[in-house]
């Protein structure tokens, strides 16, 4: 009767494993065929828009939130990114703000890490985006806000 159980445990390991598909083998990538156009015809064809793409902010742990606002675009194209402070205002070591422009144009600025400090960027008359990164006193970076500012014509 003992000598059944530990049979019995190793099977049902086994099974365990394999209705996982922890046994399975990795497949390998399919090949890309080859190009039928020269490469520079393919780089030339390549959107400047690819910086454009909002992607999801981190997540930050609760005691550790901070907000930065990116206000309405004004009709000079300026973008004003405010500071908003928040429950890890006080771990937070450095902010900076990172303008991707739809002219392909990326600047970068730092942002002051006290409540409503405020930067001003030079965006274009068209959609830009807009990501704020704070780091933290441990090393930690954390990108808190990625939105797409469109300009306004009135």
């Amino acid at each position: 009767m003992h000598q059944k159980i530990p049979i019995l445990v190793i099977l049902l390991l086994c099974a365990a494993i394999g209705f996982a598909g922890c046994t399975g083998t990795t497949s390998t990538p399919a090949t890309q065929p080859a190009p039928t156009a020269p490469a520079a015809t393919q780089v030339a064809a390549a959107p400047v828009t690819n910086n454009l793409i909002v992607s999801p902010t981190d997540v930050v742990p609760d005691n550790n939130l901070v907000s930065v606002i990116v206000q309405e675009k004004v009709y000079d194209a300026t973008i004003p990114v405010v500071f908003d402070g928040g429950k890890g205002q006080y771990l937070v070591k450095s902010a900076r703000v990172v303008l991707y422009r739809s002219d392909g144009q990326v600047i970068t600025e730092k942002l002051g890490i006290n409540k409503g400090d405020t930067v001003t960027l030079q965006g274009s008359k068209q959609t830009d985006r807009v990501v704020a990164y704070v780091a933290e006193s441990n090393g930690q970076e954390y990108k808190v806000t990625d939105v797409l500012s469109e300009y306004r014509t009135r």
